[in-house]
């Protein structure tokens, strides 16, 4: 039996054991799931090596057999393919345990949501006692203030009055404080029997958690141990036959498989020479050399044999009447002219054909050279239209369905062939391929309809990036451009920013970098970076410029704010709504104040920082900080999600922050980051539409725009509302209502709107029109950007609410602004 440990060493000052154990209990099902991790991680690495093990062996087969050393690799191969075997049944004993890991983690998130159900009412009484303690210190406080202040009325001798009043307010406070002290003793009872049993069940959980995770661990160091017992076998038997494999047996086999023979050469006896074979031997005998069909005739300077019939000849080398006699004269013996050239017989040319295995070039005559008929024609005329098609066509049918990320500096000719480019389209109109709006941006002066150039351009910028593969009925985005523009007025700095990707923070050990606070209200005359997400790997801490904070005392609520900040993307395609592409991103910060730091580092053991994330169900993903934070991955309200800090972590990195900047009096930490579910246009707060009447002399343009208010979570003025439109053409003149600029180094014009609410005029519906005159129309149509923001509310509807004692929400800031908010014909 194991001693009350939980029992005897959770209670304190704050009562916040509680807390403790039961964040306590959820780490156990990190430490499941982290276990699952490494044994995946090992059966990865096992099967790894043994697959290498397997192509290892296959080498080994594969290796030379010329050689003594050869059938040595055999034993190689089969004990390296029984190395990888074992490996491979490791693999499998892994796999195995792991599904039992997995069963394990599956019954323990019942059993710990069972255990919150049973406990809460242990919760209760700790917040009861928490809040009763509070408000009995404030009374305590408040009894000696009014019992002090009675006696020193009375020292001083002040008038009767003024000591009976003050008597009333001691006796009242008296009175307050002993209630408290009943209160707190009734509340003291029911929170140590509560807390005495929760503490022993929390301690049976732990118990539990950890022998079932000794036996998986059993299970584990088993495995690996029977395979290292099969390695240690088969090393063994590697060894031995390694023995076995003799020098002598070696030697044997090659001897056996390659030996040429027992047979030893026979002796040879002198034999005297005979000087009349060998005379006539030397005479010289001319032969016909070797012929080759179509070759002229060489004389065959090397031909020393004798035409005359000698015994020799007869014979051929064997001894005297070894053949019998041969007739000479009926032979067939070439007949050679004075030159010593073989002469052919005369020969019948069908007749050699017909009988002759050989092909017709061998009767042909030596002598006569070879003739080849070679036709020349004539070069045909060039017909460019004609060729060019002809090799588009090739080209076409040859690289079929090739894709070809397009260059970073690549240009691509207009108007090249009918086959390969239809009908001549406007350049700066966008198609969408893909929902990737963070990719869209029309204030690139490479854009035909934002530059100066003529329409007629003969070139076309080809995107700098490859776009995504397009499947059935997508949209194509338009090209990210390689630079932006720059206005020298009115610059809307909310479109110009670019909206980094949504992406989960990383583990990092750099130091956190600065930025602007979220505690205090940022400036809402333009939108600065902080109006766009921040997808940094690490949080981000922000130093306060307002006012120092109260010295924050140990038994105080600890104040913390918090800000909600959203980023809507759109593209607007038409008049058509179901055209319109949305995107919206959104982060969450913390806030906070100095000291807060000297609290957290002073206690041992700070309360747990738990807060509720609301409206969830809103969302379509949740990234929290992985350094910070902890989560329940067992929760079953959807529309919610229980979040509490790393004390330890967070406290380390608000000290880091303070070191790096300590006179700051605020430091603001990146928490979360989230995508909202969106419903097309439904979810964007302004719609547009746009219409173009190009001509050669004029441009009539006219925007529709509609205030949306079902689109926010509580509907609030659109402010800052800012539209450019480049035009090209040649601009000469301008009307437009309501009146706008116009920038004639950078062909845009611009409207700057009042506020948009649904107490605008025609509740936040109108238009905006213009007609420009032209000096070298038609002009294109362009995709216009829209820039607007609203403070005090957000599109998704998320809220934060803190969970437990000890923290108080001081502040909560909530805004939505436009990243790319984009609109075309």
């Amino acid at each position: 039996m194991i001693a009350p440990f939980f029992l005897e060493s959770f209670w304190g000052e704050k009562n916040n054991g509680f807390d403790v154990l039961y964040h306590n209990m959820k780490h156990g099902q990190i430490s499941s799931k982290e276990l699952t991790d490494f044994i995946r991680e090992r059966s990865t690495i096992e099967e790894v090596y043994a697959r290498s093990m397997t192509k290892l062996a296959k080498s080994a087969g594969n290796f030379s057999q010329l050689g003594t050393f050869a059938p040595a690799w055999d034993v190689f191969k089969s004990s390296t393919e029984k190395l990888a075997s074992c490996h491979m049944e490791l693999v499998r004993k892994l796999h195995e345990l792991i599904k039992e890991v997995q069963k394990y983690v599956e019954e323990q998130a019942k059993a710990h949501k069972k255990t919150k159900e049973e406990v809460a009412s242990t919760l209760e009484a700790v917040q009861n006692i928490q809040t009763t303690s509070q408000a009995l210190q404030k009374s305590k406080e408040s009894y000696n203030a009014k019992t002090v202040e009675q006696e020193r009325l009375r020292k001083e001798g002040a008038t009767q009055r003024d000591v009976d009043k003050a008597g009333v307010k001691a006796k009242k406070a008296t009175e307050t404080y002993k209630s408290y002290v009943e209160k707190y003793a009734a509340a003291k009872s029911e929170f140590e029997q509560r807390m005495a049993e929760t503490a022993q069940k929390f301690q049976d959980i732990e118990e539990n958690h950890i022998l079932h995770m000794k036996e998986i661990i059993r299970s584990y160091s088993q495995s690996v141990d029977e395979t290292h017992v099969q390695i240690g076998e088969l090393h063994n038997e590697f060894v031995r036959n390694i023995e076995n494999t003799s020098v002598e047996s070696l030697i044997q086999k090659l001897a056996e498989s390659k030996g040429t023979g027992k047979e030893r050469p026979g002796p040879i006896e002198f034999e005297e020479c005979n000087t009349a074979i060998a005379i006539e031997g030397a005479k010289p005998r001319k032969r016909k050399p070797f012929g080759i069909p179509g070759r002229r005739k060489d004389k065959d300077t090397d031909s020393t044999e004798s035409t005359e019939v000698e015994a020799a000849n007869t014979a051929n080398g064997a001894p005297p009447g070894y053949y019998g006699a041969i007739d000479i004269q009926n032979a067939n013996v070439p007949q050679v002219d004075a030159e010593g050239f073989c002469i052919r017989p005369e020969v019948n040319e069908n007749d050699a054909k017909e009988n002759s295995f050989y092909s017709s070039s061998d009767s042909d005559d030596e002598d006569e050279p070879r003739k080849f008929h070679v036709e020349i024609k004539p070069v045909q005329p060039n017909n460019g239209t004609h060729q060019n098609r002809a090799t588009i066509d090739e080209l076409k049918a040859s690289i079929g369905n090739i894709i070809l990320s397009p260059s970073t500096s690549g240009q691509m000719r207009r108007n090249q062939s009918s086959d390969e480019l239809a009908k001549p389209r406007v350049p700066t109109s966008y198609e969408l391929t893909n929902n990737d709006l963070l990719s869209l941006d029309p204030f690139s002066p490479n854009l035909p309809a934002g530059s100066s150039s003529s329409v007629s351009s003969s070139t076309v910028p080809v995107p700098n990036r490859p776009t995504t593969p397009l499947t059935a009925g997508a949209l194509v985005p338009p090209p990210r451009p390689s630079s932006r523009p720059k206005l020298p007025t009115g610059k809307l700095t909310g479109i110009n920013e670019i909206v980094r990707p949504f992406s989960p923070p990383k583990a990092s050990n750099a130091s956190p970098p600065p930025t602007a606070p979220l505690a205090r209200a940022e400036s809402s005359s333009s939108l600065s970076s902080n109006t766009s997400l921040s997808a940094g790997n690490t949080p981000t801490v922000g130093t306060s410029r307002g006012p120092s904070p109260v010295t924050l005392a140990s038994q105080d609520a600890l104040p913390i704010a918090v800000a909600f900040t959203e980023s809507v993307n759109a593209y607007f395609k038409g008049a058509d709504p179901t055209k319109c592409i949305v995107k919206i991103t959104g982060d969450m910060t913390l806030s906070f104040p100095m000291g807060i730091i000297k609290v957290f580092t002073t206690n041992p053991s700070p309360a747990v920082l738990t807060f509720k994330l609301k409206n969830t169900s809103r969302l379509e993903q949740i990234l929290p900080n992985q350094q910070l934070l902890y989560s329940d991955p067992s929760q079953s309200d959807s529309n919610s999600k229980d979040f509490w800090f790393n004390m330890q972590a967070l406290t380390s990195y608000l000290r880091k922050a303070s070191e790096q900047n300590p006179s700051a009096s605020y430091y603001n930490v990146d928490i979360l980051k989230y995508q909202v579910l969106s419903d097309g246009i439904h979810s964007t707060p302004l719609n547009l539409a746009v219409y173009w009447k190009c001509t050669p002399s004029t441009t009539d343009l006219r925007v529709d725009y509609r205030y949306n208010p079902d689109s926010m979570a509580s509907p609030g003025p659109l402010t800052n509302v800012q539209v450019l439109v480049p035009v090209d053409g040649g601009v000469t003149n301008m009307q437009s209502i309501p009146n706008s600029t116009w920038n004639p180094e950078q062909n845009k014009c611009l409207w700057r709107l009042s506020d948009i609410s649904e107490k605008s005029e025609n509740e936040g519906a109108g238009s905006l029109r213009a007609k420009f005159e032209l000096s070298n129309g038609p002009s294109s149509p362009s995709t216009l950007a829209v820039q607007f923001m609203n403070e005090g509310s957000t599109l998704s509807g998320v809220d934060m609410e803190l969970q437990g004692a000890g923290y108080r929400l001081s502040l909560s800031k909530k805004r939505f602004a436009t990243g790319r908010y984009m609109a075309d014909c």
